[in-house]
């Protein structure tokens, strides 16, 4: 390799260490870390939303979200008079999830501090996760509904789904299907356009409800008896 290649290629790496060592410094402050993880539920939220849940003052908020949207970890949708803030892309909700994995496994304690709803079922982004998301990945890779490998649904699979009344043949730039390592089962649940379609399909068939400004997500009694039915899990 020529010198003026090498000299390149630590330029390259250089200049992506330091925006890699940017991205960590916009995430190292706990109220923006809450930020993050309260929009971690997929929707959209005002600033005056957001500083309630993270126990800030509004204009604390506003420099918050300002340095969040300067390192590209949320977005800001403008309707009306109102500015309403997301992440910036399921990339960044990934990142917070396998964040979040690492920690609970270093600091894990005999008495978790996490709520046991949460471990049960909760949101990740846009698709469901917890010990009921874990339960059913399990169960549409045994009964052949996704690959072993869990990245692609099968064709008996897409007819169980078109029979329940999921569409997955609706083109997408999302892969169809991707395991997703739930940060407290340390197993796989369903991600990609799959985990979206579910959650949606739980959400307006009401298997699920969920808990209004939070994660949490509670298995209706529909819910289990809909699961059981067409997934055999239990509670």
């Amino acid at each position: 390799m020529s010198k003026q290649s090498l000299s390149y290629t630590e330029s390259a790496t250089y200049d992506q260490e330091a925006d890699m060592a940017a991205l960590a410094t916009a995430m190292s402050d706990p109220s923006r870390m809450k930020i993050l993880c309260a929009l971690m539920n997929g929707k959209a939220w005002t600033a005056t939303e957001l500083s309630v849940i993270a126990e800030i003052a509004a204009s604390t908020t506003s420099s918050h979200l300002s340095r969040l949207l300067k390192a590209n970890l949320v977005t800001c949708l403008s309707q009306g008079r109102h500015k309403y803030f997301r992440l910036y892309s399921n990339s960044i909700a990934l990142l917070l999830e396998n964040m979040m994995g690492v920690t609970f496994q270093v600091s894990q304690q005999p008495h978790s501090k996490v709520p046991q709803e949460l471990l049960k079922a909760r949101t990740c982004y846009d698709h469901l996760a917890g010990e009921i998301a874990v339960k059913l990945y399990d169960s549409l890779v045994t009964n052949g509904w996704i690959n072993s490998d869990g990245n692609d649904v099968t064709a008996l699979g897409k007819e169980k789904f078109l029979q329940l009344g999921i569409e997955l043949d609706i083109k997408t730039n999302r892969k169809k299907c991707c395991p997703c390592l739930d940060w407290s089962e340390r197993k796989f649940h369903a991600g990609g356009y799959l985990g979206a379609c579910l959650l949606t399909f739980f959400e307006s068939n009401h298997w699920i409800e969920r808990v209004h400004g939070y994660r949490e997500v509670t298995i209706t009694k529909k819910g289990y008896q809909q699961l059981h039915r067409h997934f055999l899990i239990n509670q």
